[in-house]
């Protein structure tokens, strides 16, 4: 019959379109440390981190968030490593927090003399997706450079 509406079925879920990460890393000159923003989809993240370590994983459950801190840890400590003057820098995790589809993990270094020269080797979700892009950002001295690495290659480089 006209003028009825058919009832509307809820849209399922598509897969994202691009695979995408992003990684902020600043130097703070008042603070000498690096503090780190990676924001990944939420749903990408929560994908590669059950293929890591077939847990549970569920990001936005408040019951699970120091399970969750535990496992996002261990996943970035072996996916984001940063060197600073040719020395590795140890990234100490804060936390992570949903932002709408995202996941922002935080992070910074300890106390560290002026730096000229950043290495980053960014690998996040190379573990689910071979079309996976990581940019990253780096910015010293209010100077920001920006890099786009396609997987497999993982390698940032960025003299200040």
């Amino acid at each position: 019959m006209l003028g009825q509406l058919a009832p509307v079925k809820p849209a399922a879920k598509l897969p994202h379109p691009i695979h995408v990460s992003t990684s902020n890393i600043e130097y703070n000159v008042k603070d000498n440390r690096f503090e780190v923003i990676c924001t990944v989809f939420t749903d990408d993240f929560e994908a590669a981190l059950v293929k890591q370590y077939h847990a549970k994983t569920d990001l936005n459950k408040t019951e699970m968030h120091a399970a969750m801190d535990a496992l996002i840890k261990e996943y970035i400590a072996a996916n984001l490593k940063l060197s600073a003057d040719n020395a590795p820098v140890k990234l100490n995790y804060l936390g992570f927090e949903i932002n709408r589809g995202s996941t922002d993990i935080y992070l910074e270094s300890d106390k560290l003399p002026p730096v000229k020269k950043v290495d980053v080797d960014a690998s996040l979700l190379y573990n689910l997706f071979d079309d996976q892009i990581n940019i990253v950002h780096i910015i010293v001295n209010g100077v920001r450079k920006s890099e786009k690495v396609n997987y497999p290659d993982k390698r940032v480089e960025q003299v200040f």
